[in-house]
């Protein structure tokens, strides 16, 4: 869905300028990310009989699709910094959380200095669920 301006700065202002996920402040190179996913892609084109379709060049003809078209409206439209939007990509919400709340494991297993600045009391797990920025600040 192409956006307008107007649009663009409703959703940008749907929290308060803030990313929708990690709650920071928006600048200029925000993303538009659907909160239910929608996923544009591309298949082969076929024929009845299920031979593929080529043009005069020999070259196999596809044609454009999305997953999800209903979710393709401003109301499934949420602000989001870049990260959290390439993060998030086509997952749906839980399965980002999930992804985001898997980092602590990651880190300890993977990452030596995360695990020295740890024993140093530099960096202090809580261990508390992975809220985002927008369920907080409905409640408001």
């Amino acid at each position: 869905m192409k956006l307008t301006k107007t649009q663009r700065e409703e959703i940008r202002m749907k929290y308060g300028g803030r990313c929708a996920y990690c709650g920071c402040e928006l600048g200029q190179r925000w993303h538009a990310d659907h909160l239910i996913p929608i996923r544009r892609s591309e298949r082969n084109m076929r024929e009845y009989n299920g031979n593929l379709v080529r043009d005069a060049w020999g070259k196999i003809k596809t044609e454009k699709y999305i997953i999800n078209p209903e979710a393709d409206c401003i109301d499934n439209m949420m602000p989001s910094c870049a990260s959290c939007n390439i993060l998030k990509n086509s997952l749906p919400l839980e399965s980002f959380r999930s992804v985001i709340s898997g980092f602590i494991t990651s880190l300890n297993r993977d990452i030596n200095q995360y695990k020295i600045s740890k024993r140093y009391g530099l960096v202090q797990e809580t261990g508390i669920e992975v809220k985002f920025y927008f369920e907080t600040y409905e409640s408001k």
